[in-house]
């Protein structure tokens, strides 16, 4: 089993393979806190993280942020008072990338920061 959070984000374009559903099933064994959702028709991963209190959800997004900014691939973020609600998908191609596994690992690590 690869560490996905070591790995590297590549650059996607719009003809790049989506995870087929047998991927999907393997690298979903490497984050299993995660969860596949279909919104109209495009696969995304979500997860919520809860908090004791705002400033602490509020921190935490503060870290995704620099995190996605740093690898150049952007998540949607719900901050809401004592969680984060965190969903990763590949735009150009309109569903899930091997990046956005990565991006998920690599988001959970920021948990032990």
């Amino acid at each position: 089993m690869s560490d996905l959070k070591h790995q590297e984000c590549e650059a996607c374009h719009a003809d790049a393979p989506k995870v087929s559903d047998e991927e999907l099933r393997e690298l979903m064994k490497e984050i299993p806190d995660w969860v596949p959702e279909s919104r109209n028709g495009v696969l995304q991963l979500e997860r919520v993280y809860k908090f004791k209190n705002f400033k602490q959800a509020w921190a935490f997004s503060n870290k995704v942020a620099q995190l996605a900014e740093d690898e150049f691939h952007h998540p949607s973020l719900l901050l809401e008072w004592g969680k984060l609600t965190v969903t990763w998908w590949t735009h150009a191609i309109g569903g899930l990338h091997r990046n956005d596994f990565i991006m998920a690992a690599k988001t959970d690590a920021l948990l032990d920061d």
